[in-house]
């Protein structure tokens, strides 16, 4: 059995990408990286290195094989899928705006690695923002010249401005994209250290407080807005992109396309909810999507989160309520009715059941029977 490993990192050594090859002290691997193509050692990674060619790549695996197991989870690029029918990212208006002459604009194959991957829109912005925020603070250096150190000490910034753990993540996700994606060096920054994350537990209304919101919704496309978020778990995203025939009324589900991950799904169609989207229907005769505004555009998110706050506002709810805490009580609630959890993840549409499990910290069907200790004591 094979008990060696040498682990493949992407190094930038000298503007020129790098093999560079990890494992621990050895005799026979070290005699045999002798044999390969010019090996050099970098005190700076700490590793040895060898130009990153396909015949060097296919050197070392010919070389090592039946002595030693190449790990390549840092270096080969894992495939995704990506489904052609999505339509494609329009993302010309980063392109056409108008910003100050110094300041430092996304290259090009960024923005065109976004379109081919076709990256959802929200996603892009996000990327884009961030990764232009990063540049900018750098912005005497070639981005070739960008090192570990660098970006640590960018990261730290963003810490010393107190933005957010999310935020500190999307900004690592999109340098990483440039370098490792756009460049094609995957994991070309492995050694960067993301802040741990925080264990904030879903905030969820009762059902009482839901029922309330519902009924102080006059208006019939609201309250099917508001109806769909809680009756189908639905993303603010999932509602905006529904049409007609998602709505199955034969087999009283809803079908989500493409989803998050690009995911489709089925989720629940209430009886009492596909009343309200006839009258609803009768009322707005919607065209292409299910709710439009005006002019008969797609309904923008702004709008279902000023819904989602007025409605919560008429129900007398002091805490801020957004479209999301409705798909979190959705799963609560069914958890606390009984439902099988793996019933409740395919609902969602989560890839794990470990994503999942968090609603079990705040379903409270148990907590409600055990009885606090100070019960017991004589008080009066």
């Amino acid at each position: 059995m094979i008990k060696k490993y040498i682990t493949l990192k992407h190094l930038l050594i000298n503007n020129t990408k790098c093999i560079g090859l990890q494992f621990y002290p050895d005799k026979v691997i070290q005699a045999l990286i002798k044999t390969l193509p010019n090996p050099r050692w970098s005190n700076t990674y700490n590793m040895v290195y060898i130009l990153n060619t396909k015949e060097n790549l296919s050197i070392i695996f010919d070389t090592f094989k039946g002595v030693a197991w190449i790990n390549c989870e840092h270096f080969l690029e894992k495939k995704r899928n990506v489904n052609s029918e999505n339509s494609p990212l329009d993302i010309e208006s980063y392109r056409r705006r108008k910003t100050p002459k110094t300041y430092r604009r996304c290259p090009e194959d960024f923005l065109l690695k976004l379109e081919l991957r076709k990256y959802a829109l929200n996603t892009a912005r996000v990327y884009i923002s961030c990764f232009e925020a990063f540049i900018n603070t750098y912005k005497e250096v070639d981005l070739l010249d960008i090192d570990e150190e660098n970006i640590q000490s960018y990261l730290q910034l963003l810490i010393h401005q107190q933005k957010s753990d999310s935020y500190i993540n999307q900004s690592i996700n999109a340098i990483k994209f440039y370098y490792e994606v756009v460049l094609g060096m995957p994991n070309r920054f492995f050694s960067i250290e993301r802040p741990r994350k925080s264990q904030a537990l879903p905030k969820v209304l009762s059902k009482e407080e839901i029922g309330l919101m519902i009924k102080s919704t006059k208006n019939i496309k609201h309250r099917c807005i508001i109806s769909l978020l809680y009756s189908a778990g639905l993303r603010r995203g999932e509602v905006l992109n529904l049409k007609m025939a998602d709505i199955d009324s034969k087999r009283m589900v809803i079908n989500v396309l493409k989803g998050k991950g690009l995911k489709d799904r089925n989720s629940l169609l209430s009886q009492s909810v596909l009343v309200d989207l006839r009258k609803y229907f009768e009322e707005y005769k919607p065209q292409k999507y299910l709710f439009e505004g005006l002019s008969g555009q797609q309904y923008s998110p702004t709008s279902i989160g000023k819904i989602v706050t007025e409605a919560a506002h008429k129900a007398g709810i002091k805490k801020r309520v957004t479209p999301h805490m409705l798909r979190h009580s959705f799963a609560t609630h069914l958890l606390e009715s009984g439902t099988d959890l793996r019933y409740i993840q395919v609902l969602l549409g989560h890839s794990s059941t470990s994503t999942t499990e968090i609603y079990t910290e705040v379903a409270i069907n148990n907590i409600k029977t055990i009885v606090s200790p100070i019960d017991s004591l004589n008080l009066s």
